[in-house]
């Protein structure tokens, strides 16, 4: 299979009170997990199985609803889950620090511009904090598992930070309230994960 279903990185109740076990157990081991076999049905005896999950990103107006959607759902967790750490929270120093008050006048109008776009999309779906090619930061959000990779979006760039607003990542601690799981998220960024991903 081209595609594997990673490991997370932490012990399932390692995020809690922000998010809890039960939600990271089926979160992981349920969708993910689906969306990385049925990605691998999808892309089986194809030329797709050689390449790289970000090339079949970048062109997936070429491809089936199949790809897209579990294409988009496997990097997305990916990417996800390393985010996240019981370390967590806090206020972002280093390179991505400095972007952030450079882009977003501040952390905290930041923070509250990432909320809205998390808060703000209809249904399922993600909000991003991207990165162009100069280094500039923009946050957008997708519906679904679409993402900022892929050649159909709206706003394009590299994701750097992801957060996950499917009901499926919150609705057993949370239930309809989406605010506070977004308010939670400040609590366990891995900051260290997105600065690196910044400098990548």
């Amino acid at each position: 299979m081209a595609f594997q279903l990673p490991d997370l990185p932490y012990a399932f109740d390692a995020l809690e009170p922000n998010i809890d076990a039960r939600t990271m157990e089926i979160h992981h081991g349920k969708h993910h997990a689906a969306y990385t076999t049925n990605l691998n049905n999808a892309i089986a005896g194809t030329e797709l199985d050689s390449k790289s999950i970000e090339d079949i990103l970048a062109n997936i107006s070429k491809h089936s609803v199949a790809i897209r959607n579990n294409g988009g759902g496997y990097y997305n967790h990916n990417l996800f889950w390393t985010i996240m750490s019981p370390d967590g929270g806090g206020v972002p120093t280093g390179a991505v620090g400095e972007a952030i008050s450079r882009d977003f006048s501040s952390f905290d109008d930041f923070k509250t511009q990432f909320a809205a776009a998390a808060a703000g999309r209809f249904g399922s779906g993600w909000a991003w904090l991207i990165k162009d090619g100069s280094g500039k930061l923009s946050i957008t959000s997708t519906p679904n598992q679409d993402n900022p990779l892929m050649d159909i979006a709206e706003v394009k760039g590299t994701p750097i930070l992801g957060l996950d607003v499917w009901e499926h990542a919150y609705y057993l601690n949370y239930q309809n309230r989406r605010p506070d799981y977004i308010a939670a998220f400040w609590n366990v960024i891995n900051w260290d994960e997105v600065n690196a991903r910044y400098a990548g």
